[in-house]
């Protein structure tokens, strides 16, 4: 258990993780301090160099980067007292070292263990005492200090799946039962499974996050974060409510630099909640829109958090691909959140006649160090680079960068960007080695296919029925995980079953047409339903879906690659992973569990409940766009089906602000709000121009007829 600090030692003191990120305090205490700061500095080159040029094998790497934040994350857990005295650090040094050399034990021992049982043939897995005390050392530490850095909830989950897996299953009644496993087994699969604790979400954070994270601080240390409030100001600042603007657009901006949405409202909130209050906005209204623009942030390509990079290694779809099927989804969500601003504003009366001034000092030192850098990692992922190439190249020409700018990265600032990189991934790091073992033991039991089935049954085959359900899922998850754990999590049981219901809209309307090819029809043979006899001439809609919902899971599963093609079935399934990814975000602005929108209502000093309401409301597109991914060819369709889509999707989701709002560019009368509701529903239209452009025209008609209705009486920033 980390030590709890008394109130005269965090007066003090900073915590151990605020003291790797400060190069000056570390050179003013004692040596350990120096030592803690030195060896973080290094972790993160090393991390650098394992990925452009030492190319250790994937265990070692995966292990050294648990060693590490292991280390880290034990240290970084407790205070230290007023004086710096290493004891009180002595009891946690030793746990964080007992887990790092359990890990690399792992690594090295991986050889031992085949040999040993191959040279005994079929008996168990061979492992030494040491093997055994390495093993059990580092689940137990995995779980302690993600217990420590997140809560209960994730440790509880670890050890449910594992108990699944040895005991638990087999005393489960229907669905759930499954076959218990020996120790022996469940202990080589959590280590050295791809699915396990070293395995394929591991080396996304060695590989990917850590670096993204790492050049994400060279930003911030670069002043590139300064730019990007600046340029919010100059662009946004004079805009009615243009504080608010500013917010969203920073946060949008800053999305690209951090891809974490408590970062990214703790970053920019100090500056735009204040601004926003200054203006007139309500101090919860302020804090909901920074929270909501934030939790956009993991939703702006590049970067995009950590869950961009998981989904592309759980459906092998290049990265690049993602972030560029992203971006239109990301300027509607950023969009939605604006629409509220100017609502918000028009309603209340609020404007900006003395526009924010900008500080050109900042806005031109840290232009170069944020516009070049980001387009060439930018370039490079779209020119098919992996990502942890593109993030290292992007770290190196930011540093070349910076010495023709007046931010120069001297090598102090270049140990700083270093330290606040990995101090940042610390928990992302250790939890995702944590979220290992359970993704082992989903996947070891079966119980993602017992829950992908149990969709479809709760469903009976309504698309937005599953939606719903997953939305629900999504909310209960994130009370009590981060939203990469929640992804993962949700990615795992969820998304096979929604990109086969998505796939299985192609096939109804086969089914309508009529299906000639045999091969193609033999599989139907096997489902007993008079409908069969019709496969050929075809059949109404609603028996096509009948027929669909007869089919039996498994058989589903063999009937869909027969009738969709390859490459169909690949965008069903980056559009199920995107719309869970999206649902996953919600955790950050929706009690009563919101980080995001508790980290800014701390700085606007307004009520955390009420300020998780309002930030739930202002980032209803997190609901909205998932919506549009899963009844539209958003994801998968040309250039020119995507820009029409979004385009009339404005006026839907404009509508819906409104709606929510009661309030549009002036007051709304009774009979405004059927129009809207008809408006709006006939914008979202999929393809259909008829309806599209006469939804738009309503819609555009309303607000201009409100213009008339004037503003309401601004409300001062007490009334929050």
């Amino acid at each position: 258990m980390a030590n709890v600090p008394t109130p005269d030692d965090t007066a003090t003191k900073p915590s151990i993780g605020e003291q790797l990120t400060d190069l000056d305090y570390a050179l003013t205490h004692s040596w350990h301090y120096k030592a803690i700061f030195a060896a973080v500095c290094l972790f993160g080159i090393w991390h650098i160099a394992t990925n452009l040029y030492l190319h250790e094998p994937g265990l070692w790497q995966n292990c050294i980067h648990f060693a590490g934040f292991g280390l880290l994350g034990a240290i970084t857990t407790c205070q230290s007292d007023k004086s710096g005295n290493v004891r009180r650090l002595l009891p946690n040094i030793v746990f964080g070292l007992l887990i790092a050399a359990s890990a690399l034990w792992i690594a090295y021992a991986e050889n031992g263990i085949y040999e040993r049982t191959l040279a005994k043939t079929g008996q168990s897995w061979q492992f030494t005492p040491v093997d055994w005390a390495a093993g059990f050392i580092v689940i137990i530490g995995a779980i302690e200090i993600t217990r420590r850095l997140t809560g209960w909830i994730i440790p509880v989950l670890v050890i449910l799946s594992l108990a699944y897996i040895l005991f638990l299953g087999e005393m489960l009644p229907g669905a759930f039962r499954a076959a218990s496993l020996p120790l022996d087994d469940v202990l080589f699969r959590s280590l050295y499974n791809d699915e396990g604790m070293f395995g394929i979400i591991t080396t996304i954070s060695s590989a990917n996050i850590t670096l993204f994270m790492i050049f994400g601080a060279f930003l911030v240390v670069s002043g590139a974060s300064d730019f990007v409030i600046e340029m919010s100001k100059g662009i946004a600042g004079r805009l009615r409510g243009g504080a608010a603007f500013v917010a969203v657009m920073s946060s949008a901006l800053t999305g690209t630099i951090s891809g974490s949405a408590v970062a990214n409202t703790a970053s920019t909130g100090v500056i735009t909640i204040p601004l926003m209050k200054s203006n007139g906005f309500r101090g919860r209204f302020a804090a909901g829109v920074e929270a909501s623009a934030s939790t956009g942030g993991q939703l702006m390509p590049p970067i995009m958090g950590a869950g961009a990079f998981v989904m592309a290694s759980y459906t092998g779809i290049e990265y690049s691909t993602i972030v560029a099927v992203s971006v239109v989804p990301a300027i509607l969500y950023f969009l939605s959140v604006a629409f509220i601003v100017r609502i918000e504003a028009m309603k209340y009366g609020i404007g900006t006649e003395q526009p924010e001034a900008v500080d050109r000092a900042k806005l031109i030192g840290g232009a170069l160090n944020f516009l070049l850098p980001l387009a060439i990692m930018t370039y490079l992922l779209v020119s098919g680079r992996t990502p942890s190439y593109a993030a290292c190249i992007a770290i190196g020409s930011l540093i070349v960068i910076s010495w023709i700018t007046p931010n120069k990265m001297s090598p102090k600032k270049i140990a700083k960007a270093l330290a606040l990189g990995v101090n940042t991934s610390i928990m992302t790091a250790v939890l995702l080695v944590a979220v290992g073992l359970i993704n082992n033991a989903v996947t070891t039991s079966g119980l993602a296919n017992t829950f992908a089935l149990m969709i479809a049954q709760w469903s009976q085959g309504s698309l937005l029925i599953a939606l719903a359900l997953i939305t629900i899922a999504s909310l209960i998850l994130g009370m009590g995980l981060p939203v990469t754990a929640a992804y993962i999590v949700l990615s795992i049981l969820s998304a096979p079953a929604l990109a086969g219901m998505l796939a299985d809209v192609v096939i109804v309307q086969q089914l309508v047409s009529g299906i000639s090819d045999p091969v193609a029809a033999a599989t139907f043979m096997l489902v007993d339903s008079p409908l069969v006899a019709k496969l050929a001439t075809g059949m109404s809609l609603a028996e096509a879906q009948s027929l669909m919902s007869a089919i039996p899971f498994e058989l589903a599963v063999v009937v869909r690659p027969t009738l969709v093609d390859v490459e169909a079935m690949t965008t069903f399934l980056l559009t199920a992973h995107l719309i869970v990814f999206w649902l996953s975000q919600d955790s950050n602005v929706t009690p009563p569990v919101c980080l995001a929108a508790f980290t800014a209502a701390g700085i606007a000093k307004s009520p955390p409940m009420a300020t998780g309401v309002e930030a739930w409301k202002i980032a209803k597109g997190l609901y909205i766009v998932p919506l549009i991914f899963a009844f539209t060819p958003l994801i998968g369709g040309s250039a020119e089906t995507v820009v029409r889509i979004g385009i009339f999707s404005l006026f839907g989701i404009y509508a819906f602000s409104a709606l929510l709002q009661r309030h549009s560019e002036g007051p709304l009368r009774w009979w405004m709000y059927p129009l809207l509701i008809a408006g709006g529903a006939a914008a979202f239209y999929p393809l259909h121009w008829g309806s599209n452009i006469a939804g738009a025209l309503t819609v555009a008609a309303v607000v201009f007829i409100s213009t008339r209705g004037g503003v309401g009486k601004a409300l001062s920033a007490s009334a929050a």
